[in-house]
């Protein structure tokens, strides 16, 4: 699990991802990123009550903050990054949300070294 330093959690700090930061889509996610004032990377998840019931909602968040945690030195530090679930990511294998996550970084340009993150 990400230590809570590396998580967004307050509305505010959404609202400005959103607002400022810069949106890079997928089929199965929406990927947020704006720059922040520290010196590490945080994450945000958003997931909809479109996507499903709390169980599948929170299956989804466990599976996206794994691969998060695993790929976290794949992303440059400095970055507040917000990841929205659409409603075919409940249906999705782990392997096909982590291509996409990474395939999301890599467009976005906030991967550290991009091309050996690229999973097709």
């Amino acid at each position: 699990m990400l230590t809570r330093v590396r998580r967004i959690t307050a509305s505010k700090d959404f609202r400005r991802v959103y607002r400022a930061g810069h949106k890079v889509s997928g089929k199965l996610l929406k990927l947020y990123h704006l720059v922040n004032q520290q010196p590490y990377t945080r994450f945000g998840y958003s997931i909809s009550k479109k996507v499903g019931k709390a169980v599948k909602r929170n299956r989804l968040k466990r599976r996206l903050r794994e691969i998060c945690r695993q790929h976290l030195a794949s992303f440059h530090p400095g970055l507040d990054v917000v990841i929205v679930a659409r409603e075919q990511a409940v249906e999705a294998p782990y392997e096909e949300l982590e291509k996409e996550v990474l395939n999301l970084g890599r467009w976005g340009k906030i991967l550290v070294n991009r091309e050996s993150e690229i999973i097709d």
